[in-house]
């Protein structure tokens, strides 16, 4: 016997992936070289190591689950930096936990948000499509209709929840908002940003901000969900925002971000987590605080990601649907069957690719059918020579 929701979750992208793929054979003269997955490439900075090792009697210790004053005050420090907040906007003690990367943390956010019912109804949970693919899990396993809003060229690769017809819009009690945008790398603006903010307070539902993306771009840097709150009593109302040192700081493996915002939501999603046992371990906040204060490795691995966007430019630029990002790590190319377009590659040029349909809803026609999805991670070699392959076949 199992909870019956989990068979209405589809298959993870990648096992779909590997599905489609499987049989087929990639170029044997060729390395194969994988963009199908975010995952960073880039070196972390040497400290890590020698922060763990410094606090490494901390192993032998239980975990508080909401972190050390440390880790929260340089989470301040930081977010009110980053975003221009005024000083007190942001408690280290009320507005701030400590999370084991932004899966786990976006996952759980519908756990503590979705009631069982609102109106009297089943609630919904709003996801842009195509989304990263926790956010249609957690609203499927919370018991919520997930309701998928449609991010395409028209929309600037934004979601407009406006537009949803009132029926799906009272009953929300979560809506998850990602800037920069995965897969397209479209950033909110400030105004826009405002405007889902007050839609979250006018129909009473918790607004879940994704902004794991926000330190790699290539012009300026993307404004945020906090910088967007009003300032003054209960600014942060209806809303958290999740952050993480994967993208950031390349430490994938670390497990470690955060969640902040509203700070009546943050109590009670520390009192969720005390039971389902995510608390970072001693030595991770500590190295995680020290990743918080550092700048001069994100500058770093930001600019890796200019270089290797000036590659792409400059190697497929010409292809009529191509587009630099205002954020993240992603390509998102418009090739028209994202599902045969990636069976070719792997087998002509042995680049593997994600299509577009696997990070979208289910059924027919879904937003993201006409493209794949590349990521940039790999050093600056091998992504070139993974993008000229992939000229040759365009």
């Amino acid at each position: 016997m199992i909870n019956d929701r989990l068979n209405l979750l589809r298959d993870y992208p990648f096992r779909r992936l590997n599905d489609l793929l499987m049989g087929l054979e990639q170029p044997s003269n060729v390395k194969p070289l994988i963009m199908s997955i975010g995952e960073p490439q880039h070196p972390y900075p040497e400290f890590v190591t020698e922060v763990l090792k410094k606090h490494a009697g901390l192993w032998g210790k239980y975990p508080p689950t909401s972190g050390t004053s440390e880790f929260r005050t340089a989470v301040r420090d930081w977010i009110t930096q980053r975003y221009g907040l005024p000083l007190g906007m942001i408690e280290p003690s009320r507005n701030i936990l400590p999370v084991a990367g932004t899966r786990e943390a976006l996952f759980s956010a519908a756990l503590l948000v979705v009631p069982t019912k609102k109106r009297g109804v089943q609630p919904t949970v709003l996801i842009p499509d195509p989304f990263y693919q926790i956010y249609s899990g957690a609203a499927i396993m919370a018991g919520a209709e997930p309701v998928y809003v449609p991010t395409t060229e028209e929309t600037g690769f934004l979601p407009n929840f406006h537009a949803l017809p009132t029926d799906k819009l009272e009953r929300a009690a979560l809506a998850y908002l990602c800037s920069p945008s995965n897969p397209q790398g479209a950033v909110a603006s400030l105004s826009q940003l405002k405007s889902y903010i007050q839609l979250a307070r006018d129909l009473d539902f918790v607004l879940a901000t994704d902004e794991c993306y926000c330190e790699i771009y290539c012009d300026k840097p993307p404004p945020g969900i906090l910088e967007a709150c009003s300032i003054g009593v209960n600014s942060v109302s209806n809303v958290i925002a999740f952050h993480s040192l994967s993208k950031r700081s390349n430490v994938p493996g670390l497990r470690s971000g955060f969640v902040v915002g509203d700070s009546d939501l943050i109590i009670d999603f520390a009192r969720l987590r005390q039971y389902t046992g995510g608390a970072s371990p001693g030595p991770v906040l500590a190295a995680a605080a020290a990743l918080w204060k550092d700048e001069v490795h994100v500058k770093t691995s930001r600019q890796l990601y200019r270089e290797k966007f000036d590659d792409a430019e400059q190697i497929i630029g010409d292809h009529p649907h191509f587009y630099r990002p205002d954020g993240g790590f992603y390509l998102w190319l418009k090739v028209g069957n994202g599902e045969a377009t990636a069976r070719k590659l792997w087998t002509m040029t042995g680049v593997k690719v994600m299509p577009g349909a696997y990070l979208s809803r289910e059924g027919d026609d879904p937003p993201g059918k006409a493209y794949i999805r590349l990521a940039l991670v790999h050093n600056r070699s091998a992504n070139a020579e993974a993008l000229n392959r992939i000229a040759t076949y365009l």
